[in-house]
């Protein structure tokens, strides 16, 4: 009698598997269809040579096999969910990383822009035609945000509306700065090679500026970043000799308050060092 339980159990199970498992195939295809179609547009304005495909592969690659490696060296619970979680956030890292890199190098390209687009005017090009000339003569990711300008514009888009979706696609502010200055000048009529032989000298004004802030501004901003770490290392330190140093404060409610307290200030401490040692021009 038991053993035909236990065969019933199994094939209950089995049944079971055998129903969940195609359901479970079927709503990870959707859910990541769904993540692809929402990684497409990301990916195309950044010009990004991976499919979505690949990139959501990498969200049902990375955390099990972080939360494996996890549980390889440590074998401990947390540590395995702490790594799934990272592996979770990682493909959105790589995304924001690359951004960032792409709109440093376009942001590093502006001015140089701008000397070909002088240039070409001062030749007796249009601007829609100096536009043309930029795109061959840069390089991405200056070339591609110029070139869909371009293609948006034969396809009938207005120059500024193109010109203020790829403003508020990078948001960098020398680019606003240009594309204002550009706006301007075609509406009151304004000589553009003098605007950009202005345009060029703030930039290079403004960009020295800021160097000049960021070298006197570093030693502020080091010795911020040594005290805000300095007690998390002086805690990692003790806990390496003696790992029942904090078991007082840890057993007793007081103790709990206190540690809390510590915590909640060094963060605090943390947010007001980086607030000040921030200076915006």
């Amino acid at each position: 009698m038991f053993f035909i339980i236990i065969l019933m159990v199994v094939a209950s199970l089995s049944l079971l598997s055998m129903a969940l498992i195609p359901l479970f195939f079927q709503r990870a295809q959707a859910w990541q269809d769904k993540k692809a179609k929402s990684l497409e547009k990301e990916l195309d304005e950044m010009f990004y040579d991976k499919t979505p495909k690949q990139i959501v592969r990498l969200y049902l690659i990375l955390p099990p096999l972080l939360g494996f490696a996890a549980l390889l060296l440590s074998k401990s619970l947390i540590l395995v969910l702490v790594g799934a979680l990272f592996g979770l956030f990682i493909p959105n890292m790589i995304l924001k990383l690359r951004e960032a890199k792409r709109k440093m190098k376009f942001n590093s390209q502006i001015l140089d822009a701008i000397m070909i687009l002088s240039s070409s005017l001062k030749g007796g090009l249009s601007l829609l035609q100096a536009f043309e000339v930029l795109v061959e003569e840069m390089g991405p990711p200056m070339s591609q945000e110029i070139g869909l300008v371009v293609r948006e514009n034969k396809m009938g888009v207005t120059l500024e509306d193109s010109i203020n979706r790829m403003s508020e696609k990078m948001k960098l502010e020398e680019l606003q700065l240009v594309v204002n200055s550009i706006l301007v000048a075609r509406e009151t009529g304004g000589d553009l090679t003098k605007v950009f032989g202005r345009l060029s000298t703030t930039i290079r004004d403004n960009r020295k500026l800021k160097d000049n802030v960021k070298t006197l501004t570093l030693q502020g901003r080091l010795q911020g970043l040594i005290m805000s770490f300095l007690p998390i290392l002086f805690v990692i330190w003790v806990m390496t000799f003696n790992r029942q140093h904090f078991d007082i404060m840890l057993q007793t409610q007081v103790g709990r308050m206190l540690l809390f307290a510590a915590v909640f200030l060094q963060l605090v401490g943390m947010v007001l060092i980086k607030k000040f040692s921030t200076v915006r021009i």
